[in-house]
């Protein structure tokens, strides 16, 4: 209903046409895209910061755009804008840095009275060698939150979401019980969680829902290894607050994860659309 299929592919667009590509090892790529992803917040007049680390010898910058700055308790809303290797990335992780940046400019264009305050969060260094580690932008950020004693709502985590198919049985899983649980057409999007937070989760999960737009699932796995914890949302949980990851299931679905042929013409752009609809529902119903 309000998102845009064409301001999305111009992001990803944008993400997938950087040379040399994006990784952690082209400070150069880098700094072209967080230079764009702030372009793009300050256009929408959200102030914006740059928080920086270093790692193994270099710097890395988050971009954070905020609005509602005179609240105290936030909502963060994160994607992670680096890339595995030497491949464009367009589902990892253009496509949710492109749902980002889109949620942030309907944020701004219909302003919603919140008594929260949402931070958007654009990070570094997701992808190995540093994933799991305190050197990903994503960990680097909530400590950031819990150092200042900051009332954090939640944090909701875009984690891949532009790769669908309607064809019967194109939804693979790892086990027998997944498979019994969840459709069997990669039709669908998942919000992603563990079950400490399940309070959190399911909430997003029904606001999603409300807008009927796209078939949303959920999943709150009993501890954060393995498939719960895929992405920036992880590092939340290490300082106790809730945090969900709205994502395709990856891998799972996706036969283009990591790999060069993770191009933006296997993207769904109206199924991604439909998936940042309902997230902008639940974040101004939370």
């Amino acid at each position: 209903m309000h998102s845009s299929k064409n301001n999305m592919y111009a992001d990803v667009e944008f993400l997938t046409s950087i040379r040399p590509y994006r990784n952690y090892k082209n400070l150069g790529s880098l700094k072209a895209v967080s230079d764009y992803i702030k372009q793009e917040f300050t256009k929408i007049g959200l102030p914006c910061t740059e928080q920086k680390w270093q790692a193994k010898g270099e710097e890395y910058t988050n971009i954070i755009a905020s609005y509602n700055t005179s609240k105290t308790k936030r909502l963060i809303v994160g994607a992670h804008y680096d890339v595995c290797g030497d491949q464009d990335g367009a589902d990892d992780n253009a496509s949710a840095i492109a749902g980002l940046l889109e949620t942030a400019r309907i944020i701004a264009h219909f302003a919603p009275n919140l008594d929260y305050r949402i931070d958007f969060v654009a990070y570094c260094l997701e992808e190995p060698p540093f994933f799991a580690t305190e050197l990903m932008g994503s960990y680097v950020h909530a400590k950031s939150l819990k150092d200042a004693n900051t009332e954090v709502l939640g944090m909701i985590c875009y984690e891949m979401i532009g790769y669908f198919s309607d064809v019967p049985h194109s939804q693979s899983y790892p086990n027998a019980t997944l498979a019994s649980l969840y459709p069997s057409t990669a039709n669908f999007i998942v919000v992603v969680g563990k079950q400490e937070f399940s309070h959190f989760n399911n909430q997003v999960h029904q606001f999603m829902r409300q807008k009927n737009e796209i078939d949303v699932q959920v999943i709150s796995f009993p501890t954060g290894d393995d498939l719960a914890g895929l992405s920036d949302h992880r590092n939340y949980w290490a300082f106790d607050y809730p945090a969900l990851m709205i994502n395709d299931t990856s891998f799972i679905r996706n036969p283009n994860y990591h790999q060069v042929t993770d191009t933006i013409e296997t993207l769904n752009f109206d199924k991604m659309c439909a998936v940042v609809n309902c997230t902008y529902h639940a974040i101004v119903n939370l």
